[in-house]
Order: C-alpha cells, then sequence, then structure tokens
C-alpha cells in the first residue's frame, strides 16, 4: 500500500503540530483499527484497550517510523501484536482451559452488549474463534479488512506463501464446522 494523501498530511502535522498530527491520525485510523482489534479479541472492552495501547505505542514510536511501508501498515502490526498480547494474557487469566478459549469467547460474545450479530454472523464467529490464533488473525485480516497478502506479509512479518496456506486451512475449516463444503 502505498503512502497516501492523508498519510502526508499525518506526517506534515506531526513535524509542524504533533498534537494536531496525532489527532488526524487517531481521527483516520481509530475505527478501522478498532474493527479490526475487535474481530481478534472479541469483546468491546478488551478492542478498547487494545485500541488504546495501540495509539500509546504509535505515540511512543512515532519517530521511529520510517516510511517504508504505508502508516496503515505500521499501525495494524501495533494493533495486531497488541491484540495477541492481550488475547496471551487472557489466556493466562482464565479460568478456562487454552483449549476452551474459544468456546469461552464464543460464550462472551453471544451474551455482550455489543454483538448484534443474527444467527448466521453468531456461528461464523464461532468458528473462527475455533480456529488457530494465526489461521484466525489470516482469516480476519484477508475476509473483512480485504487485506492483499502482500500487505499481510508485512504486518505479520510471514511469506505469502505461508499467509495463503493459513488462510486456505481457515477457510477449509470453516466450512466444514458450517457443514457448507
Amino acid at each position: 500500500m502505498s503512502i497516501t494523501d492523508t498519510d502526508r498530511e499525518i506526517f506534515r502535522l506531526l513535524k509542524d503540530d504533533q498534537n494536531r498530527g496525532f489527532r488526524l491520525l487517531v481521527e483516520t485510523y481509530s475505527k478501522r483499527l478498532y474493527w479490526h482489534i475487535r474481530r481478534l479479541v472479541l469483546l468491546h472492552e478488551d478492542a478498547d484497550d487494545a485500541l488504546q495501547n495501540t495509539f500509546i505505542n504509535a505515540w511512543k514510536n512515532i519517530g521511529n517510523f520510517r516510511n517504508e511501508s504505508a502508516l496503515y501498515t505500521w499501525l495494524y502490526t501495533i494493533a495486531t501484536n497488541e491484540s495477541i498480547a492481550l488475547i496471551n494474557k487472557r489466556k493466562k487469566n482464565a479460568a478456562v482451559s487454552i483449549d476452551d478459549i474459544g468456546s469461552y469467547l464464543a460464550s462472551s460474545a453471544e451474551g455482550s452488549t455489543w454483538f448484534d450479530g443474527d444467527e448466521a454472523q453468531v456461528k461464523l464467529q464461532n468458528a473462527i474463534l475455533k480456529l488457530p490464533e494465526k489461521q484466525r488473525i489470516v482469516f480476519n485480516l484477508r475476509y473483512y479488512d480485504e487485506m492483499p497478502y502482500e500487505e499481510m506479509s508485512r504486518v505479520l512479518d510471514t511469506s505469502e506463501g505461508a499467509l495463503k496456506a493459513s488462510y486456505h486451512h481457515a477457510v477449509k475449516k470453516i466450512e466444514e464446522m458450517l457443514g457448507t463444503n
């Protein structure tokens, strides 16, 4: 993904008025990042925490951004890492086993006042939650965010071939779980 006019404006503002530039960065990317994180961690409260941590890390490290990728890619990398860290923290602290964490999250989603999915969406989310973590992340990035494999490769620091294989396996598993194959 190339640098957008909005990214150029954000960088210009960051040099002239760091607070205004960062405010524009948050306004531009917070909604997309929130939904990316939300699909990974599922619960609204967790998504808010991970999003806040994403922007804190971005603020602390914006001076280290090297323009080798789009700002969007850099932020998605931070957001994905924050989501994984939060998931791992929840796994350690949860009263359920690691094998049951998908079921735990699925039941939490169904009981969440923030989750308003219809029956098909609930079934899809439950199937996604049963995927191994890497496949779940790849599936979400490709299916919901429509992220190209090249971009995903930079976000996850994995080869495009491995990502394509992970997505293919994820789709097959979801189809089997939903009985659509």
